[in-house]
């Protein structure tokens, strides 16, 4: 499902205070229905950005389970009742003691265990919108991607001019490599990349940019 351009999906980037982390906010015009990826920090201007943009929040999804995309899980779910979706692979690590000691060092608070567990192929439905899941494993092994056209969520996954890291636990430059060139790499060129970190000479790319200039995305 998809919204044709009279009544189009609504897509805010919202740069947060901390460690460069976009949020980002995805609006469904026919329910007046919102969702949000990775509300990591900042949550009172994230909800109120959503509330002026006329957007019930009912649904958050992480991109993957390291603190600084998670540590608001549990001031936004607390203050919406969202459902909170993240992948198989990441979602025992979420809740667990160490990513709950970091989310208290990041000012946040233990995520809540999640509502919905995701695999690849899945549909997260926002009203007339969807979402599909696409699975990234490299950065962490439930690494995903969220696309619809015209868009991809892509978390530390792909950046603008470089991709995740793979030097923590659970990393693998081979299987991020592959998720780059096998989940991302089809994709139209002019799907837009969001990625979930400032890092980059622009905030926003595309797939045939990134294919191009990125040097991730060269084959060998």
């Amino acid at each position: 499902m998809q919204h044709s351009d009279k009544n189009p999906v609504v897509v805010r980037q919202i740069k947060l205070s901390r460690m460069a982390v976009f949020c980002y906010l995805v609006g469904d015009p026919a329910s007046k229905t919102g969702l949000l990826i990775d509300p990591a920090f900042d949550i009172d201007r994230i909800l109120a950005a959503a509330a002026t943009a006329g957007f019930t929040i009912t649904t958050v999804v992480n991109t993957h389970r390291h603190a600084d995309h998670c540590c608001g899980n549990a001031a936004v779910m607390a203050a919406t009742g969202a459902r909170l979706h993240i992948h198989e692979e990441d979602a025992r690590q979420l809740t667990g003691f160490f990513n709950g000691v970091l989310c208290r060092l990041l000012g946040g608070r233990p995520s809540p265990p999640p509502d919905v567990v995701l695999q690849h192929g899945d549909a997260v439905v926002l009203g007339q919108t969807s979402l599909t899941v696409l699975h990234t494993p490299g950065h962490t092994p439930g690494s995903i991607c969220l696309y619809m056209p015209g868009h991809v969520f892509t978390g530390d996954t792909l950046f603008v001019g470089s991709a995740g890291r793979t030097d923590l636990s659970g990393g693998s430059i081979k299987d991020l490599h592959a998720s780059i060139h096998t989940r991302l790499f089809p994709l139209p060129d002019d799907t837009r990349v969001w990625p979930g970190h400032d890092y980059g000479d622009r905030p926003v790319s595309t797939i045939g940019h990134e294919k191009k200039t990125n040097p991730f995305m060269q084959t060998d």
